[in-house]
């Protein structure tokens, strides 16, 4: 009986660890439904060049968000296999590539239209949007199904 009961508790275990390994890929998900759907909404709302700016702003955080995962993944791949000493420079450089692109981003899209600055700079919280959803859905996830 306590077997049974250990295979129950680590095969639930194995479906909650596959389930939220599962978190970044569903959030870059999230991102790209929520982006285009801002989009709208923007210019719907706001006009074209705010829709201009939040189209800039998501673009911008979809890629900063990318590269900083694939930053997090090498970093820690160099940690685990640091047998071997590689150097990390390249790895930084993208890392920072991310904060250049959006403020080069936001002075060009000052420079043009200031009334898309506020766009961008909305846009630029994709990432929040999309975590904020994921959260929502383990938080269903755990109601509904218990992981």
């Amino acid at each position: 009986m306590m077997v049974a009961a250990q295979h129950t508790i680590a095969a639930s275990e194995a479906a909650s660890e596959s389930f939220f390994s599962g978190a970044l890929g569903r959030i870059q998900r999230f991102m790209l439904v929520i982006g285009p759907a801002a989009c709208g909404v923007a210019v719907w709302v706001f006009g074209w060049r705010t829709g201009a700016g939040v189209a800039c702003g998501c673009a911008i955080a979809y890629i900063s968000f990318v590269w900083l995962k694939r930053a997090v993944y090498a970093f820690a791949d160099r940690i685990v296999n640091s047998a071997e000493r590689r150097s990390s420079w390249g790895i930084a450089v993208r890392f920072l590539l991310r904060y250049v692109l959006m403020a080069a981003a936001g002075y060009a899209i000052f420079s043009v239209s200031p009334a898309s600055l506020n766009g961008l700079l909305a846009g630029l919280f994709l990432p929040v949007a999309a975590i904020a959803c994921e959260a929502g859905y383990e938080v269903y996830m755990a109601l509904v199904r218990g992981l």
